[in-house]
């Protein structure tokens, strides 16, 4: 195996009907569950989701800070199994530190248990401490992202597959291995978070969409889209893309609500931009200097419809993956603003 396809898709182009969306659809993206009490939670969320017909539900990968998600297939295999109907995906497999054969075989095992649910969300990652603690030179993630793509295409394909002559290689053992497939054919639907022209660039050479993330602003996502779509394939043009994006989303009236939401959400993010300052490259730097009100739908049904219209409409939004746990709410008012979201809201825009 080697990287000569990561200049051009292999595939035909991702379907809405591939994904499950018939019309503007939505999702929620849970946070960590790093103890048993967050996993009662978020099961509990997750059962809610279900029995109202939401589309998706999303895990981030993160390491080395409190609370976060390690390993994200593995609570979705926990709630493959207490669902029936919603699909189960990560918003950043972080490629360059995974042997790509290991993940291939789990992420194939997956949607076999969940009988092809499984939408995988793929990542670079950008701290230097990730990096680091794997051992990985951070100026190779762009060319490990390649190669372990690659060798995941193939051995969903059913093809034989090595890690020699590849970034993974190993120093003994590195036999040609022939993996089970997935449920889902070719593969499950895949979607790469990136920033900057780099990975916007890599995700549409391979005709994979581009997974907005809830830092950038609505004009850095418009700005993205643009560099994406012009470095697509000309054989995708004709192609309705999928467009998933990713934000924080609260229905509420009051201005009391709303200032303490807004509150919370800036402190958040000054310590963020605070821990992460080091290394952090300047795409996701200019992200977190956006003001707070750019990144996030905060305000009244009327407010919020005409923010999301405003998705829909310019970005060609067609799934939006909404993040219900907001620091400085309890769950009430969580569940409330959610209820409100796909009573009031949604209905206007379908």
């Amino acid at each position: 195996m080697n990287s000569q396809n990561a200049e051009t898709p292999d595939w035909e182009p991702p379907s809405l009907s591939g994904w499950g969306i018939e019309k503007c659809a939505i999702g929620i993206s849970l946070g960590g569950a790093a103890s048993a009490r967050d996993w009662k939670t978020s099961s509990q969320w997750v059962g809610r989701a279900e029995e109202r017909g939401l589309h998706s539900v999303w895990l981030p990968e993160m390491h080395f800070a409190p609370g976060v998600t390690t390993s994200p297939l593995l609570i979705l295999a926990a709630l493959a199994a207490r669902t029936e109907k919603i699909r189960l995906a990560t918003t950043s497999l972080l490629l360059p530190v995974h042997d790509p054969i290991r993940i291939a075989e789990e992420i194939a095992s997956l949607d076999e248990l969940s009988q092809g649910r499984v939408i995988i969300g793929l990542g670079r990652g950008f701290r230097p401490a990730l990096f680091s603690a794997f051992g990985i030179d951070p100026r190779q993630k762009r060319d490990r992202f390649d190669a372990a793509l690659d060798l995941m295409l193939a051995a969903w394909r059913g093809e034989p597959v090595s890690l020699e002559g590849t970034p993974f290689q190993r120093a003994s053992e590195n036999s040609p291995q022939k993996l089970r497939p997935p449920h889902q054919k070719p593969h499950p639907p895949l979607t790469v978070a990136a920033f900057g022209p780099k990975g916007l660039q890599q995700a549409a050479r391979r005709g994979l969409p581009y997974l907005a993330s809830p830092m950038e602003g609505f004009a850095q996502i418009q700005e993205n889209l643009e560099i994406y779509r012009e470095a697509l394939p000309a054989e995708f043009a004709h192609h309705q893309p999928i467009v998933p994006i990713m934000r924080t989303v609260f229905v509420c009236d009051d201005d009391a609500t709303k200032n303490r939401i807004f509150g919370r959400l800036e402190a958040e993010n000054r310590q963020y931009t605070k821990s992460a300052k080091s290394g952090t490259p300047k795409v996701i730097a200019k992200a977190m200097e956006a003001p707070i009100e750019e990144r996030v739908i905060i305000g009244g049904v009327a407010e919020v419809t005409d923010q999301l219209a405003r998705y829909r409409n310019i970005l060609g939004m067609n799934l939006m993956v909404i993040r219900p746990q907001i620091g400085g709410t309890d769950e009430n008012e969580r569940l409330d603003a959610v209820d409100r979201l796909l009573e009031e809201v949604w209905p206007r825009l379908n």
